[in-house]
């Protein structure tokens, strides 16, 4: 038998990871939504005229991969839990049911952020509406046709909730055990891909920075202490992804970004490179293509990247989005090539050309995880932008 057709079409050599910065009009409209001073339906034409100048922003330096910068949500990770059945706002969460082993709500503890807010399962889980699909439908409406094709769509982790409420995430007279947990997580996946699919949608990426946690020797330290195996969990992980996206249609392009953080003036939550999780990431979860930062040397080495099968593409994020200097675009050269000849040492081995064709680059994250963005303005995110469309087109002729 055949091994699978790399896909490369989206991704494209030349992509970012789909947040982008809000214009400060947006940001006050939202204020006021919130504040409870205007309506959605008045905020939704200042989110239209928002996409539209920043779609074009994305024609004009070259990204081909075209997304609405996640303006229309607060948080990267909206969207599925907050309209999922069986889930419950909670504010203020009691802290006990946050785990402290989980990087990021270690980072915030030691803010003092009491009032956190956040999604309990309560009861079974199910979809009644959908997730991202009127997302996708009001991008398309403000694209022309022969782009609906690229138009990608950013989708939360399905264990966000889970890892970080640990034995919190679900009462054990609603669920027994995880795997009964993801499966009713899984369905309610499944049956949103596919109305995403039949949409148009051939492009979609889960985020998902809580797959790097495990590479952070300090969540392992801190859940051996704690008694929980964090290799079963990572295993739970892979078998509901599986369980998500294995028999999703070829001509869907499904990717998975990975990073360690990315909040206020670039402050990142874990470290250590993808060696500790790096067969199981690229070898057991059934998805097309990676989005890897690699702007830090936090982010180990690309040694790890000679586990990627031949069939699958990783996207290096080579270029910050956490401050405005820009990046030697002769040294991302030589970065690329670098991991292509580690791509082909490999195994199965492979020409120096056949492991560079599995690499494109972009941003190591989003310009704006949350709504309030990185410390990099709108000259600058264009300049980045700019910059892996430039550093793609030195490296390959179908860029």
């Amino acid at each position: 038998m055949s091994a699978p057709t790399l896909k490369l079409n989206p991704p494209f050599r030349a992509d970012h990871i789909g947040s982008l910065k809000r214009p400060e009009k947006l940001l006050a409209k939202r204020k006021e939504l919130d504040e409870g001073k205007c309506t959605a339906a008045e905020l939704k034409p200042v989110e239209d005229e928002a996409i539209r100048e920043i779609v074009q922003l994305q024609r004009e330096v070259g990204i081909k991969s075209i997304t609405d910068g996640e303006f229309r949500r607060h948080m990267f990770f909206d969207g599925v839990f907050d309209n999922l059945d069986g889930m419950k706002y909670i504010k203020p969460v009691p802290m006990e049911m946050f785990m402290d082993y989980v990087p990021d709500v270690a980072a915030f503890k030691e803010l003092d952020f009491k009032g956190a807010d956040s999604y309990i399962c309560v009861s079974k889980l199910k979809r009644t509406k959908q997730f991202y699909v009127p997302q996708y439908e009001a991008l398309k409406a403000l694209t022309a046709p022969e782009e609906h094709k690229n138009l990608k769509i950013t989708m939360a982790a399905p264990e966000w909730f889970h890892l970080r409420h640990g034995e919190y995430a679900y009462p054990k007279d609603v669920y027994k055990n995880d795997d009964e947990y993801f499966d009713d997580i899984a369905t309610a996946y499944r049956a949103e891909i596919a109305d995403l699919y039949a949409a148009g949608c051939r492009n979609i990426q889960f985020d998902d920075p809580l797959l790097a946690y495990f590479c952070a020797d300090s969540m392992i330290k801190g859940m051996e202490e704690r008694g929980v195996d964090h290799v079963a969990l990572l295993e739970t992980y892979i078998r509901a992804y599986n369980k998500i996206v294995d028999d999703h249609p070829a001509d869907m392009t499904v990717g998975l970004h990975l990073c360690r953080g990315n909040f206020k003036n670039g402050m990142h939550f874990s470290e250590g490179g993808y060696d500790r999780i790096a067969i199981k990431l690229f070898q057991e979860i059934n998805v097309d293509c990676y989005y890897l930062e690699y702007d830090t040397p936090r982010a180990g080495t690309f040694e790890p990247l000679k586990h990627l099968p031949a069939h699958k593409a990783a996207v290096l994020g080579l270029i910050t989005s956490k401050f405005a200097q820009l990046e030697d675009v002769d040294d991302l050269v030589k970065r690329v090539h670098n991991a292509a000849s580690i791509i082909a040492s490999g195994e199965p081995k492979r020409t120096f050309e056949q492991a560079l064709n599995q690499i494109c680059i972009s941003p190591q994250c989003g310009f704006a995880s949350h709504s309030e963005g990185n410390a990099v303005d709108e000259n600058a995110m264009r300049a980045k932008l700019s910059l892996v469309v430039q550093t793609a087109k030195k490296i390959w002729k179908d860029a």
